[in-house]
């Protein structure tokens, strides 16, 4: 690399020394020198840039981990890999953003370092994959009960909310790009990437929730992320692993899985993510690689990105990849040439191009540019495309004020003050409630089954996967008073299954919880086919206790934690209650970790209707299909907009 470390013993020593430095005052911006227009000061940047500096706004690494350690505070070695490259933005991740302080000052930080930089002046993208539900990074904060749930209340109000707290959120911690929404549309059950992190099975609604939660996001001047394009709904292989193909004409595609996208595209959505799934009737180029044939990856094909996505569909915005350290590109390619493959086919910016987890990595990240420049001065990569994406990403920048004409000199104090007021605010909170609630979606209620009314001194039984499941329906229970009763003097109890349980009739601590309780909570948390098949305990456990419990004259209902496909496999449960998230209150009664990362509003939710506090007026988002002898049929068992059957009130 040409540009010379400039970062001092006493500069990289520790990143508080850069902030100690700032006056701790209220947030102020220096007065503006008459403004010259975001074109006029794009194309100077552009001009004044080497190629180099471009790329640098085109790479985008994590750095989730340093030197074994979550990287939680910015080490120096990590600014001095930001300073060097002159990069353009970073992604953070769980291992980052643990708490709001911390959260806020790592970032400060990372901004810090261009600062400091005299010859880099425009500041980074700071990305997250905050969707909301299942995929949230944020240690503290509102995590919402995701997409999914979303759809089931059918109310572009709430995706508007949804979005509205994210991104305010991610603006108060500093963070400026959020990898969201997701809008691809499941319409494969089989799907085992995507599922509840979806709206619904129906473009249509796909396309309305999307472009609400867009809008609430980039209200608050966070840039949204629309994602996976041209879909990874109906794929069966999780591209973190291997490569999804969707053997689908553009006139297929054009029918569903690009209507969401289009829609967003029309309303002006900053960003698009690609997906690492093969398009044969849309790329003719094949790969050889000694792994097999096969099309070549949506996120590197000029046919998808340029062909379908920028001349087809009129998109003019940033391109960014998923990460290109996932299997299905990284198993295929070299990381150079993933990213020049991917920057030739109208990509602006290669997200995780190499695993940077200590210095040793950091010859991966020069033998990258050395590569993708030797590719321009040779001519296989056009230098104009290399222009035309760094233009993209500096405008972004520009519209979006995280690239100012004048330096923002808010201090770190203000910084913090502004995200321990707004991140996980009890308003916020409340909103996040109630959309939990509006989503529980009842699909059966035999004899009316629900909602429970337990008398003192009778026994409930919860039964899910994992421990911190069962803890936070312990705790909300233990809290329900309003239509329950007062639920103190209920006896509760708690066990947990696994994969390798048994089977009921050789299980006997099993058979004498259920011998002891008068009413059965199943939590069911599925979220792929082979879960759903007879031989896996994620089917036979909840069916042998639903069996049981009719056989003993006990009340039993299943909670439906994920994707909602498994009801069409226990028709023994009397009653059917979806909530599309496997997270609660982890922190109840010996909580195995009291672990912020599995904190969610859905599971509480769903118990709050199971005792009758909450009426689940949520409708059925997707379709749920037949499923036998091991895969799903073509009959429907349950219909998108099913829901509310036989409330007991």
């Amino acid at each position: 690399m040409n540009k010379a470390l400039n970062w001092t013993a006493t500069l990289g020593l520790t990143t508080a020394l850069l902030v100690s430095s700032v006056p701790m005052a209220t947030a102020v911006v220096a007065e503006e020198t008459p403004a010259t227009s975001i074109e006029q000061r794009v194309d100077a940047k552009l001009a004044s840039m080497t190629l180099e500096q471009k790329l640098g706004q085109m790479i985008m690494p994590d750095f989730r981990l340093w030197n074994g350690a979550n990287h939680t505070a910015l080490a120096t070695d990590v600014a001095r890999v930001v300073d060097r490259f002159d990069l353009g933005g970073v992604i953070l991740f769980a291992e980052n953003v643990t708490e709001t302080e911390q959260t806020t000052k790592l970032v400060h930080d990372l901004q810090e370092v261009v600062k400091q930089d005299e010859s880099n002046d425009v500041p980074l993208f700071i990305t997250i994959d905050q969707e909301g539900g299942i995929v949230t990074r944020l240690g503290t904060g509102t995590n919402l009960p995701g997409n999914m749930a979303l759809g089931a209340t059918r109310s572009s109000q709430y995706a508007y909310d949804a979005g509205n707290i994210i991104g305010s959120e991610l603006n108060a911690l500093g963070v400026n790009v959020n990898f969201g929404p997701v809008l691809d549309v499941n319409n494969n059950p089989a799907n085992p990437v995507i599922g509840v992190r979806s709206f619904s099975s129906h473009p249509e609604l796909v396309g309305e929730l999307g472009s609400a939660m867009t809008q609430g996001i980039q209200d608050q001047g966070v840039a949204a992320t629309a994602k996976h394009f041209p879909g990874h709904g109906d794929t069966a292989v999780d591209s973190h692993y291997g490569l999804p193909i969707v053997d689908k004409s553009l006139e297929d595609l054009r029918g569903l899985e690009l209507l969401p996208f289009k829609r967003a595209i029309t309303e002006g959505i900053d960003m698009i993510m690609t997906a690492h799934i093969g398009m044969p009737q849309i790329e003719d180029e094949v790969v050889n690689s000694p792994r097999g044939t096969f099309p070549l990856p949506a996120t590197l094909s000029d046919d998808v990105i340029t062909g379908v996505l920028r001349e087809d569909m009129g998109y003019d915005g940033i391109v960014i990849t998923d990460a290109l350290n996932m299997q299905a590109i990284a198993d295929n390619f070299t990381e150079a040439e993933a990213v020049i493959k991917t920057f030739d086919a109208g990509v602006d910016i290669a997200l995780m191009p190499t695993i940077l987890r200590s210095n040793a990595d950091v010859v991966k990240l020069e033998t990258i540019f050395e590569d993708v420049m030797a590719a321009v001065e040779d001519g296989r990569l056009s230098e104009e495309k290399i222009d035309a994406a760094v233009e993209r990403i500096l405008t972004l920048k520009a519209e979006r004020g995280i690239w100012q004409e004048s330096v923002d000199t808010t201090t770190l104090e203000a910084k913090l003050a502004e995200a321990n007021a707004v991140v996980g605010s009890a308003e916020h909170k409340a909103k996040e409630r109630e959309i939990a609630e509006a989503a529980v979606t009842l699909v059966k209620n035999d004899d009316k089954t629900l909602p429970f009314k337990p008398k003192k001194g009778e026994t409930v039984l919860v039964l899910s996967p994992a421990k911190d499941q069962t803890d936070s329906m312990i705790k909300t229970i233990k809290s329900l008073e309003k239509n329950a009763g007062n639920m103190k003097d209920v006896n509760v109890i708690a066990a947990n299954y696994t994969a390798s349980t048994k089977h009921l009739d050789q299980n006997p601590a099993l058979k004498e919880k259920l011998d002891a309780a008068d009413y059965i909570i199943v939590g069911s948390n599925v979220n792929n086919s082979a879960k759903l098949k007879s031989t896996s305990a994620d089917n036979y456990v909840p069916a042998e206790v639903f069996r049981y419990a009719n056989e003993t004259g006990k009340k039993s209902v299943l909670l439906s934690l994920r994707n909602p496909y498994d009801v069409a496999v226990q028709p023994d449960a009397p009653a059917q209650l979806i909530i599309y998230g496997f997270k609660g209150d982890p922190n109840g009664p010996d909580s195995e970790a009291g672990n912020a990362k599995s904190a969610g509003p859905n599971l509480p939710a769903g118990i709050r209707a199971i005792f009758g506090e909450v009426k689940p007026t949520g409708k059925l988002p997707v379709d749920v299909p037949t499923f036998e002898n091991g895969v799903f049929g073509d009959d429907l068992h349950l219909e998108f907009g099913d829901g509310f059957r036989n409330w007991n009130k």
